[in-house]
């Protein structure tokens, strides 16, 4: 050991130059080498074009996913300077593309806001590509660049003239960084532009993917306007009239837009420098407090509260509420580069004023619509204190800590969350046999009576009255509403064991209901699962030889017959195409499983519960608003719309995609 220690010198530290430090540690960079990480590249380089238009240079882009597995970014802004930078002795656009933290966002010459904060996009989306080709567009001249994971592989060189302006970036992402796949996902590129065309006015973003030929073009002349009109499609809103301020001066810029709809829930996207902060921070602490400050104010000049009333809440106030907040600052301050939070003390101070004055106005000079949004507020109000009761009556602490569990719990019997299943089952006989059939070490049972309440319609109180609901409440130990905390989780996983039907698929939806408006959470850290049942079985032999195929649609059922019928062609057996099927194939019979109360105990075990051989599906929210969308239309009371989307989609449906 000793000698070992004294070999220890400068031979042993590895000092890694240039870009070679992003691709030994991507995950530092882009966050991951997966789905997200990927994806990640094309938002480096083309929200430097959004940081052009954001300046006021550029309006128009266009994002192109290549057949050859390129992705082509340009943009009608200054262009990328060319000339030689005096610090690295290389053209300026070299140095931004192969230098970490080289770039307009830094100092006081490139833009005095950004969406970039590290300046380290561009040439860490050149140090995982297999390939990239700049082209900049200035000076009536087409100056070009090729580079090979992250090193010049070409000269900056002319290569012709044109009449044009601007940047085009064209990458190809490393197979041997992304292991998963370089496969672009078009709908990420559609929502990535969609969301930049709401959020920069006079902004055009074309999009194309030559794999398809699908184009899709994005521009919005009301801006964020625009985008609460989207988020409340399929809404019933308290006015069609949106509030909306913009104001900006040399040190920083708010846009505010916002209306009130019928829900539950609230919906607030906060933005700086177009950059979503799913976390907050103080712009939403600004916007907050003077929200509540606002109506409470109003409330009390105009007599809409009682003397002796409590001031209106947070909570009660945020019931419906779609707001969208654009702050632009010179030098943001977020927490780490995922950019999730806003650390800016000043920002808050700015909203709060901006807010503070002009909702202020806006309520004194619409009383209907103030009237009805103190009213919405009130009732939630109402509802909140009726919930606490009824959360007092049926939830205790000790429900939390594992204690007083529902008596139809079947509980596991291990204490390590990370192995502990709890199965949440439809019907009493399915449940019996689950409960037979389980690892009773690690698998819970939880059965439930027939359909639970829709949720997406429901207040907290009226939702707490419900027993199903409530059971479930108390064997995951998360809590609800103001009193819940992921830490309490007893399950790794929750998996919705239902029958392969209709009734089942309408039991599954309302369960997914209830967890995406209480316990998002829940979903968001991938916890939530979908059993996949079989729906045929396929019986050779008789007592002891008795085997069973179990298939899980009819495509795959067919698939398997073939595959038997070939095969006993394929050895000389004479096949009698009268037969059925399954008589063809070699089999004695066929079942088909109606519901999971057909199957016996190890019936259940083989085909649904046994980690070696089942089919789980996990629940993702990839795209939330669509998600929000996709649910109001289906468990909303707008009949029509729910009729409308069934009739458009129910054909195409495929209910295994179920990353919204």
């Amino acid at each position: 050991m000793a000698d070992k220690a004294d070999n220890y010198d400068s031979s042993e530290i590895r000092v890694l130059e240039g870009l070679e430090a992003v691709r030994v540690r991507p995950g530092m960079y882009i966050g991951s080498t997966g789905y997200e990480g990927l994806h990640h590249l094309i938002k480096e380089i083309a929200d430097n074009s959004i940081d052009e238009a954001i300046a006021g240079f550029c309006t128009k882009i266009e994002i192109t996913v290549q057949k050859d597995g390129g992705v082509k970014v340009e943009d009608n802004g200054r262009g990328i300077p060319v000339d030689i930078h005096p610090k690295t002795k290389r053209s300026t656009l070299e140095t931004v593309l192969t230098v970490l933290h080289a770039g307009g966002k830094f100092g006081d010459g490139g833009y005095k806001t950004s969406s970039g904060l590290h300046g380290v996009g561009s040439s860490v989306v050149n140090a995982l590509s297999t390939k990239m080709i700049a082209e900049v567009y200035r000076d009536g001249k087409i100056h070009h660049i090729e580079f090979d994971t992250g090193k010049p592989t070409s000269d900056l060189k002319i290569t012709g003239e044109t009449k044009k302006r601007g940047t085009c970036i064209t990458f190809y992402p490393d197979a041997a960084i992304f292991k998963g796949g370089t496969e672009i996902d078009f709908n990420w590129v559609l929502n990535y532009a969609r969301h930049q065309a709401y959020l920069t006015k006079g902004i055009l973003i074309s999009t194309l993917d030559e794999r398809t030929n699908r184009k899709e073009t994005f521009y919005f002349e009301g801006g964020i306007r625009s985008y609460i009109k989207r988020l409340n499609n399929g809404k019933e809103v308290l006015s069609d009239d949106i509030f909306y301020v913009d104001k900006q001066d040399e040190t920083a810029g708010v846009e505010i837009a916002l209306q009130y709809n019928d829900s539950f829930s609230e919906t607030l996207k906060p933005f700086v420098n177009n950059v979503l902060t799913p976390d907050g921070g103080t712009h939403v602490v600004g916007f907050r407090t003077a929200l509540n400050r606002v109506i409470n104010d109003y409330a009390r000049k105009n007599g809409l509260l009682k003397e002796k009333e409590d001031n209106l809440s947070g909570d009660d106030i945020k019931e419906g509420l779609t707001a969208v907040i654009l702050i632009k600052l010179t030098n943001p301050e977020f927490e780490g580069q995922t950019k999730n939070k806003l650390g800016n003390p000043e920002a808050r101070g700015y909203v709060d004023k901006i807010m503070n004055e002009y909702f202020g106005y806006y309520l004194e000079e619409n009383p209907q619509i103030a009237k009805k949004i103190v009213g919405k507020a009130t009732l939630a109000a109402r509802a909140r204190k009726a919930a606490r009761a009824a959360r007092d009556n049926v939830i205790r602490k000790g429900a939390f800590e594992g204690l007083n569990l529902p008596s139809k719990l079947a509980d596991c019997s291990s204490r390590d969350r990370s192995e502990c299943e709890l199965f949440i089952v439809e019907g009493n006989s399915a449940a019996g046999s689950a409960k037979e059939g389980r690892n009773p070490k690690i698998q819970a049972i939880l059965p439930l009576r027939g359909k639970v309440l829709n949720t997406e319609r429901a207040r907290l109180d009226k939702m707490l009255a419900n027993q199903e609901l409530v059971s479930l409440i108390k064997g995951l130990g998360v809590g609800i509403g103001e009193q819940f905390n992921l830490d309490g989780l007893r399950y790794d996983k929750i998996v919705f064991m239902t029958d392969a039907d209709v009734d089942g698929l309408h039991i599954a939806t309302l369960l997914m209901t209830f967890f995406f408006r209480y316990m998002p959470q829940v979903i968001e850290t991938g916890h939530v699962y979908l059993a996949k049942p079989p729906l045929f079985g396929l019986i050779k032999g008789t007592g002891s030889t008795r085997k069973i195929d179990y298939l899980y649609d009819e495509v795959a059922l067919e698939k398997k017959l073939t595959e038997k019928i070939e095969e006993r062609k394929k050895a000389g057996t004479k096949i009698d195409e009268t037969q059925e099927r399954f008589k063809q194939a070699g089999y004695t019979a066929q079942q088909r499983f109606k519901g999971l109360g057909e199957m016996d105990a190890k019936q259940l075990w083989e085909t649904t519960m046994d980690p070696e051989n089942r089919i789980l599906v996990q629940v993702h929210i990839g795209d939330a608003e669509k998600a929000d969308a996709v649910f109001t239309k289906l468990m909303g009371d707008q009949v029509d719309l729910r009729k409308n989307f069934i009739q458009a989609g129910a054909a195409s449906v495929d209910l295994d995609d179920l990353d919204f």
